[in-house]
């Protein structure tokens, strides 16, 4: 319960009584409009009736309808309303802003309400964007890694900590086998340099999750085009949501990320330099001073295993679809292409 509040955790608990108390302004009727398919979560939009203060509309994200799904999923709920309580105000990234934040301390009901973007335009992650798209996100990049580089006072928020030997060991241990399964899966939509590069990442991916720990900041971990909202008219303005996966860990891995699954390989040639550059620069005005462009450049290579990490994970134990697999495949043909041209496996 947040002060007054009580917590919902069910859409049918939404009602104008509730969000009248939570937006703190009198609401007279909404309408709910299920956004999304709710695989991790359920979110609605609601239109709101009323004071002539409220918004139009809010987005209300809520936990899985499927109990034990719920459940599972209460460590990454926990995480978000985390960020957007605890670190957001803190940080220059755009997010959605929130007008009710809350959940449970044990297991996973929450409720955030959040503001409607709408008619901003998600990003297509098998589709692509264009290199000035990607450039506004990777200076809102900069935004989330800036404020706080380095800041000790990170592993001081609950839930937040570097990997350390145990974590890295587990993690090497659960992806030599997610490889095979991921490989299985997608079999028919990989080549075979893709197929090898991707087999040849469980070697090396214990040394890399526990390199470059001196540098660190809070890091979304997919931050990618299906996360992101752009202006309607194309201009600069991307705002990023979903931030259940949020760590603190190498910054540069999402900005490697972001640049390799949101272009094909040609584009990203051609772009790349000017791309880390530009977010090289926007982390300096953001007060970075000890982080040479040169640095920035070789962690960016280095950081480019975050691809395959998340793609072999995601496609192996999450819930398959036709769009999912297509989605994957598409990120690790761009990402593989990448490791093999910056010889990103060498670095490690």
């Amino acid at each position: 319960m947040s002060g007054s509040v009580p917590l919902v955790a069910e859409a049918e608990g939404l009602t104008a009584d509730w969000l009248s108390l939570a937006l703190g302004a009198r609401v007279d009727s909404v309408t709910l409009t299920p956004v999304g398919t709710g695989q991790i979560g359920t979110c609605h939009r609601l239109e709101l009736h009323g004071d002539p203060s409220l918004p139009a509309s809010v987005l209300a994200k809520l936990p899985a309808v499927d109990p034990a799904a719920r459940a599972m999923l209460a460590n990454p709920y926990r995480t978000e309303l985390r960020f957007y309580r605890e670190i957001a105000p803190t940080l220059a990234v755009r997010v959605p802003a929130v007008h009710h934040a809350d959940g449970a301390e044990e297991g996973g009901d929450f409720v955030l309400l959040l503001e409607d973007l709408a008619p901003a335009v998600q990003g297509d992650q098998i589709g692509g964007c264009t290199i000035a798209q990607v450039e506004d996100a990777v200076v809102n990049l900069a935004g989330l890694h800036g404020p706080r580089w380095c800041d000790p006072t990170l592993l001081d928020i609950e839930g937040l900590s570097i990997n350390g030997p145990e974590d890295a060991a587990l993690m090497a241990e659960l992806f030599g086998p997610a490889v095979d399964l991921f490989v299985d899966n997608l079999a028919d939509q990989l080549s075979d340099d893709d197929v090898a590069t991707v087999r040849a990442v469980p070697e090396v991916i214990e040394r890399w999750a526990l390199a470059r720990a001196e540098r660190f900041g809070p890091v979304h971990g997919d931050y990618r085009l299906d996360n992101l909202l752009f202006p309607p008219d194309g201009g600069p303005g991307v705002v990023a949501v979903d931030w259940q996966t949020l760590s603190l860990a190498l910054p540069a891995r999402d900005l490697a990320y972001a640049v390799a699954t949101s272009l094909d390989p040609e584009s990203r040639r051609g772009a790349e330099e000017a791309l880390v550059a530009a977010y090289h620069r926007a982390l300096v005005g953001q007060g970075v001073t000890s982080y040479s462009r040169e640095l920035c450049w070789d962690d960016y290579r280095f950081a480019m295993l975050q691809v395959p990490l998340v793609c072999v994970f995601g496609q192996a134990y999450g819930t398959r679809t036709e769009r999912g697999d297509r989605m994957f495949a598409v990120m690790t043909a761009r990402a593989c292409a990448a490791i093999r041209e910056l010889e990103t496996i060498a670095l490690v």
